[in-house]
């Protein structure tokens, strides 16, 4: 009895199952009585109904909440989703001018380094005609060479399609009675030599610069609208009469002219001799207020500049200098149709040279020349018309090169740009240099 305990207890312990067959001195083995039979499981209490679906409560209908039995039951709680557990967040990559856009370095990686190189990119827009100033198409980029300070540069944008135009067109109001009247009669002709793609903004000077309207569409109603406005009467040359009896005032006040600029004495002159009124023709003062707007325009878009004047230019308080750095700077090609006298053959060159002291006969040549633009002569209403044709027709298709500068982008100088083509008797056209900018990086 002792042994028998004994191993029932080593069994227990153990955690074996097998069947323990030991003789039991002085008792008989008994039999193992059967398992029990399973039975089936009891009905569910309370119900009297179907099961609805969806409520998961027996007999109680989803939609009203109400049992078989008349019975209101208290909806079960919709199940939770399981929680996910928090990631272990990673320390950010430190911020910066030099990390920005730089992706992260991944876990378990080396450090890195980042080198950042600031390059300048340079686009200049040419335009190539023959000997009879037509314009010549079909070149490619192995027909061009490009300068800066005199060292070639390699090309890395070579393009010829066409791009969208902003145009901000300057009109002299300045100009003689018999001149304005053919420049007003012309500018119907402004609107067909667009598209609809382009914007145009329209500005007018005689003493000091006045904005029409901003940059609108070309093919608007309000284009036509802004230019009828914009129309003047002109000035006519009247005989100087600063001595003699009919020098004076007509009407006085307390013996005093009523118009003070017709005062004799003092500013004016003295009692025997007056200085005559001078001319302004606000001439920079007008291109530098149309560069303003037009340096707001996007990049993709090519800025130019129309100005319809004589050239004169007189009482400015921008010097042409400042200007053509401002539109070196922004990208923008001035063009122009010299009218009047500076249209005239023979006198439209002599009307470039500047005599000390004197008014500026005609400055257009200078703008031109600076901003790769182009310089008409026209004296009559439909050769002034034909003209706006023709200078959106340039400033359209144009080559457009692009390099990358080898100078420093630190510095402000002027840099020079030459642009050649390996054919001959072929005029290129382009701007003489650029200022850098921020813009350009």
């Amino acid at each position: 009895m002792k042994y028998c305990s004994k191993a029932i207890v080593f069994t227990a312990l153990l955690g074996f199952s097998f069947p323990l067959n030991l003789a039991v001195q002085g008792q008989s083995q008994q039999a193992v009585p059967d398992a029990p039979a399973p039975q089936p499981a009891a009905p569910l209490s309370g119900v009297n109904g179907p099961i609805t679906p969806g409520s998961g409560t027996p007999g109680v209908d989803a939609a009203t909440g109400s049992s078989a039995s008349g019975q209101t039951s208290t909806p079960l709680p919709a199940p939770q989703p399981p929680q996910q557990q928090p990631k272990p967040q990673t320390a950010p990559a430190p911020s910066g001018p030099d990390n920005a856009g730089a992706p992260a370095p991944e876990e378990g990686s080396a450090a890195f380094t980042k080198f950042v190189v600031n390059l300048t990119f340079v686009e200049v827009p040419v335009t190539v005609k023959d000997s009879k100033g037509n314009q010549v198409a079909g070149l490619t980029a192995r027909d061009f060479k490009v300068f800066e300070n005199n060292v070639r540069v390699p090309l890395n944008y070579f393009s010829v399609d066409p791009r969208p135009l902003s145009v901000a067109f300057v009109i002299d109001q300045s100009l003689p009675s018999d001149v304005m009247a053919k420049v007003n009669d012309s500018m119907g002709a402004i609107q067909g030599a667009l598209t609809p793609y382009d914007e145009v903004a329209v500005f007018t000077y005689g003493n000091g610069p006045k904005e029409w309207t901003g940059f609108t569409g070309a093919q608007g109603n309000r284009l036509p609208a802004v230019l009828a406005l914009a129309k003047s009467q002109g000035t006519d040359m009247q005989v100087p009469i600063n001595s003699g009896p009919l020098y004076g005032c007509a009407i006085r006040q307390n013996g005093n002219c009523v118009d003070p600029n017709l005062q004799p004495g003092r500013s004016a002159g003295n009692n025997s001799f007056g200085n005559m009124p001078k001319e302004l023709h606000t001439l920079n003062d007008a291109i530098l207020s149309a560069a303003k707007e037009l340096s707001t325009r996007p990049k993709e878009r090519l800025r130019a500049i129309y100005v319809v004047s004589d050239g004169k230019e007189y009482g400015s308080k921008a010097t042409l200098r400042e200007v053509i750095r401002y539109l070196q700077t922004n990208k923008i090609a001035v063009y122009a149709t010299a009218v009047g006298a500076s249209a005239e053959w023979g006198v439209g060159y002599v009307s470039r040279l500047h005599l000390p002291f004197t008014m500026y006969d005609n400055i257009l040549f200078k703008y031109t020349l600076a901003t790769g633009g182009d310089l008409y002569s026209e004296r009559g209403t439909n050769g002034i018309e034909a003209s706006y044709a023709k200078v959106a027709e340039e400033a359209r298709s144009k080559y457009t090169l692009g390099y990358i500068s080898h100078e420093s982008i630190y510095d402000s100088k002027l840099r020079s740009i030459t642009v050649l083509v390996d054919r001959p008797n072929l005029d290129v056209i382009s701007k003489r240099g650029y200022y850098p900018s921020a813009q350009d990086k």
